[in-house]
């Protein structure tokens, strides 16, 4: 498996991607929605068939699963996994806090994980083993211990009122425990402002694999431990995630618990 390659053409998908929601940001002609806050643009759809397109053109027969499409099956040991749009509620109100993010997958581990916020320019990678980096400088976790100097962020999931008895707790005791929460919109950013030390820890539930699979590995290559709420090692099938320096995340579970 030739990992720099791989890297090159995420990359080059990520740039194209970039171009496209650059064109479309304050000029949006159509915003549709998914769910009652679930929203989608024409630059969803438009980032995401220039994404596949450039990846199809260079490995026709790897799987692809993307938010928009869904899972275009083909070598099951190869996939590549697409949020062309993670952020697209800020994106909708010109917040310019949203990113693209590939990340790519073998034998059921992600190897390859780009994370590109357009606006601001920054640009996070990983490959596997390689190390976390951001606009090509490495990046690491916080070395802070104490719960009561960390910054924290998190989101609430498009079916928040479906749950909001789980999610209200844990963010009420979270934040009582801590120097601050942020919410940004955009679990992509969070996981890799965590990796590059902005935020102490990040979590959410009911995430989708497209929301995860990039950021958790360039989280986890600038050392941080990932899991569910639970405390086991975090795989993209899993509906919560735990991020956090290391330092806190057993402060964190507890925090987490109903």
């Amino acid at each position: 498996m030739d990992l720099e390659r791989i890297k090159q053409v995420a990359l080059a998908a990520t740039h194209e991607s970039g171009r496209i929601l650059r064109s479309r940001y304050g000029n949006i002609s159509s915003i549709a929605k998914k769910g009652r806050i679930d929203l989608v643009t024409e630059a969803d759809t438009q980032s995401e068939k220039a994404i596949i397109s450039i990846i199809r053109s260079c490995f026709p027969r790897h799987s692809i699963l993307a938010e928009e499409r869904g899972l275009i099956v083909d070598d099951p040991r190869c996939r590549w996994i697409i949020d062309p749009l993670d952020g697209t509620t800020n994106f909708a109100h010109e917040l310019p806090l949203f990113t693209s993010s590939i990340a790519f997958e073998h034998d059921g581990v992600v190897k390859v994980g780009i994370v590109h916020n357009p606006v601001s320019g920054e640009l996070f990678s990983a490959a596997l083993g390689e190390g976390a980096f951001l606009n090509g400088k490495k990046v690491s976790v916080t070395t802070r211990q104490s719960l009561s100097e960390c910054l924290l962020v998190t989101g609430f999931p498009y079916n928040f009122n479906d749950i909001v008895d789980e999610v209200l707790p844990r963010f009420a005791r979270c934040l009582k425990a801590v120097q601050g929460v942020r919410r940004l919109g955009s679990a992509a950013l969070d996981l890799c402002y965590t990796a590059c030390g902005r935020f102490d820890g990040f979590w959410e539930q009911n995430l989708n694999p497209w929301d995860t699979a990039a950021g958790l590995l360039i989280c986890r290559e600038a050392g941080a431990r990932v899991t569910d709420f639970s405390g086991r090692p975090f795989d993209l099938a899993m509906k919560q995630i735990l991020a956090t320096n290391g330092n806190i995340h057993e402060d964190m579970l507890s925090l987490l618990k109903l």
